[in-house]
């Protein structure tokens, strides 16, 4: 009988030339975007061009949003009801 040593599985090692999907996931495309707001792409499309929408980003003609702003664009819309001040202000 020869004694093993507990080794990782080929899929539970890092590799720093790969990125983890968590990473790969870290912008979403407008349609991406859109459907993790639960909102149409157009509405996403036309908050870029007259404001109020998340923060993008413009990689050549390619336009993406991180996660992380999706998310705090969204907490910032949050309301208790509607006579609260802050929803007027977010409409």
């Amino acid at each position: 009988m020869t004694s093993q040593t507990a080794t990782n599985p080929p899929s539970a090692q890092t590799d720093d030339r790969h990125p983890t999907p968590r990473s790969a996931a870290r912008y979403l495309n407008n349609d991406e975007a859109a459907a993790y707001l639960h909102l149409s792409p157009r509405t996403l499309e036309k908050q870029r061009v007259i404001g109020g929408g998340p923060k993008f980003r413009k990689f050549g003609r390619r336009v993406v949003y991180a996660l992380e702003d999706l998310e705090s664009w969204a907490s910032a819309r949050a309301c208790d009801t509607t006579s609260d001040p802050n929803y007027v202000a977010v409409r």
